[in-house]
């Protein structure tokens, strides 16, 4: 197994994190859920070549059967960021369907691709399995679409790369042998029980917790994915909700433009803060000068908390299959980004005698991706036993 590439990649709203094995060494990246229309008209040099990383320069085009090509050039990521017409996501995005899924995907894929092999400019990369997740209210009725779209061969440049000379380009071609499609949160749940080498359970509490239900509430930026879980197993009957933490950090970066004359370049930016904690909760509009911004902050977490706990006291009634579980877990960037603010919301909720105990595993931002890693492998692992029983009985 060793010697196929797999690729795991969580499609969040917010970040895309990524998992890439090649020859058995596991590289993490992860990227800002963004993108900006290149003009060469006006693109400025932003750099001293000696400087610059890669990622805060990544100029990429993207030729692929997935999308009809349009020929447009595309700041991805932190370069995107930086730009006065970047595009983040829109509310209940349909990720199947948008060019900027694909640009962003295979951007990054290429980008590893290059760190691999750094003294060539046309690469061919090839990846046996890749692993990508879906939201539970799209994962139902795309996911034949998306991996068909992602199988095949996709040239991916990269424009005006630093250390490159002129014309700067290096061309990747990635080679997609086989994909396979986890739903968010049903990955996550994957993510704590199987060991990431072995593939074997590694925590077999949580499993047996399974045979009397478990509800797993995985919030994102523009949803969360509720999956329940019954004797190791996902159930049919639960879904999701267009809910998350993205309309709430909106509203955080439009009160300090507003209030305090600060703007932030991104919700990554904003989420970056965030994750640093409230030491990091200020802003500098003008050299010198700081503002703190927690009065924004804690208002817009307390809100999103209240509303994560009703979704899940209205998940865990609305499933026969699933009433009486005895774990509910609390996974995904957003929550643990809020995790203080949903323990006190729940409180409160004890207290009118409906309560939620929440329970917030070890690197619930990464879950997703560490179980489209562990699903990658497994249905490779699938596929070689698959093609040696053939053998034997031919």
């Amino acid at each position: 197994m060793e010697r196929n590439n797999f690729l795991a990649v969580d499609i969040g709203n917010s970040w895309y994190k990524v998992l890439a094995t090649q020859q058995g060494e596991i590289s993490e990246y992860q990227m800002p859920n963004a993108i900006a229309l290149f003009d060469e008209e006006f693109y400025e040099k932003p750099y001293d070549e000696e400087d610059v990383e890669l990622e805060d320069n990544l100029i990429v085009e993207v030729k692929s059967p997935a999308f009809i090509d349009k020929r447009e050039i595309f700041y991805i990521g932190k370069s995107a960021t930086r730009q006065k017409n970047v595009s983040l996501t829109s509310f209940n995005n349909q990720k199947v369907d948008e060019v900027r899924t694909y640009t962003l995907l295979f951007g990054i894929a290429a980008y590893h691709a290059i760190l691999t092999e750094q003294d060539n400019t046309e690469i061919e990369y090839k990846v046996q399995q890749l692993a990508v997740s879906l939201p539970t209210t799209q994962y139902k009725e795309k996911k034949e679409l998306l991996r068909n779209r992602l199988i095949g061969t996709h040239t991916i440049i990269l424009h005006k790369a630093p250390g490159i000379q002129e014309p700067k380009e290096i061309v990747v071609k990635l080679h997609i042998e086989d994909v396979i499609i986890g739903a968010e949160g049903a990955c996550a749940y994957l993510g704590m029980t199987r060991d990431q080498e072995s593939l074997g359970i590694k925590d077999e509490t949580l499993v047996k917790d399974s045979a009397k239900g478990i509800i797993i509430g995985d919030l994102g930026g523009d949803s969360v994915d509720f999956v329940g879980i019954k004797n190791n197993k996902p159930v049919a009957s639960v879904e999701g909700e267009p809910f998350g933490i993205n309309s709430f950090l909106d509203n955080i970066i439009q009160k300090v433009s507003k209030n305090e004359l600060y703007k932030f370049d991104s919700r990554a930016e904003l989420e970056e803060k965030l994750a640093a904690g409230p030491s990091e909760w200020y802003v500098e509009p003008f050299a010198g000068v700081r503002k703190d911004i927690s009065k924004y902050i804690i208002p817009q977490l307390k809100l999103m908390a209240i509303k994560y706990l009703e979704h899940f006291d209205r998940i865990r009634n609305s499933s026969s299959e699933i009433k009486g579980a005895v774990r509910y877990i609390a996974v995904g960037g957003a929550a643990k980004l809020a995790q203080r603010q949903i323990q006190e919301a729940a409180v409160r909720w004890a207290e009118r005698g409906r309560p939620i105990e929440l329970y917030f595993p070890e690197d619930m931002e990464k879950l997703n991706v560490l179980g489209l890693n562990v699903l990658a492998k497994m249905n490779q692992l699938r596929k070689k036993n698959t093609e040696e029983l053939v053998y034997t009985k031919s």
